[in-house]
C-alpha cells in the first residue's frame, strides 16, 4: 500500500500502480478534478485503474482515507503542470500532510518529496519543508537531499526513510545488575 499525495497528471500514480502489483493499492490525492480525470485516463490506458483509489481532497486529509500503514508516500509540490499556476500546494497543508505521512509509514518505509519552488509561493513552502525536515529525529529517520547546485531555483528531492521505530533501549534493553536489579 502506497500514497501519491499529489496525483497531478498521473505519472507517479501510474509508476506506483505498476510497482504495487495486482494485490497492491495506491491512494492518489489531488484537489483538482482535472488532475484526477487525467490520472484516471492514464491508468485506464494501462489497465491499472483497479489498483488505485483516486481521492478528490487535499493531501493533509490522507489519514481519513488510508486505513493502514503504507510503504511509501510521494509528493510533487508546486502546481499542476499544464494547469492553473495559481492553484498551488501551500506550506501549512503540506506540513500537515508530511506529519501524517511519517506516521503512516511502516518501519523501513520511504517518503519522497520533490520540492518545486521557482513559482510564487514556492519559496515559502520550501522553507516550511526544510524546517519540518530539520525537526525529524536522526534516531528515527534517515534523510537525504539531492539538489542541482548549478541551477537557479531548480527542484530538488528529499528522501526520508523511517527506521525501525524502536529506540536502542527497546531493541537491546539495558542489562541489569543481578545483585541489586540496577541498570548497568
Amino acid at each position: 500500500m502506497v500514497i501519491d499525495a499529489t496525483a497531478g497528471n498521473g505519472h507517479d500514480t501510474l509508476f506506483l500502480a505498476n510497482l504495487v502489483g495486482p494485490s497492491g493499492k495506491v491512494y492518489a490525492f489531488d484537489i483538482q478534478e482535472k488532475a484526477l480525470e487525467t490520472t484516471k485516463a492514464l491508468l485506464a490506458a494501462h489497465g491499472l485503474e483497479e489498483r488505485v483509489q483516486l481521492i478528490h481532497n487535499g493531501h493533509e486529509k490522507m489519514d481519513k482515507y488510508v486505513p493502514q500503514k503504507v510503504h511509501a508516500v510521494l509528493f510533487n509540490l508546486g502546481y499542476l503542470p499544464g494547469g492553473d499556476r495559481n492553484i498551488i500546494t501551500y506550506p501549512d497543508t503540506t506540513v500537515q500532510a508530511l506529519n501524517k505521512s511519517i506516521h503512516l509509514l511502516v518501519p523501513g518505509g520511504v517518503l519522497a518529496i520533490v520540492v518545486y519552488w521557482g513559482h510564487p509561493g514556492g519559496g515559502e513552502e520550501k522553507e516550511a519543508v526544510e524546517e519540518w525536515m530539520g525537526q525529524l529525529s536522526p534516531a528515527e529517520y534517515d534523510l537525504m537531499k539531492i539538489t542541482f547546485p548549478n541551477k537557479n531555483k531548480a527542484p530538488y528531492l528529499i528522501g526520508v526513510q523511517k527506521k525501525s521505530g524502536r529506540l536502542k533501549n527497546e531493541i537491546c534493553p539495558p542489562k541489569k545488575n543481578s545483585r541489586d536489579n540496577r541498570e548497568l
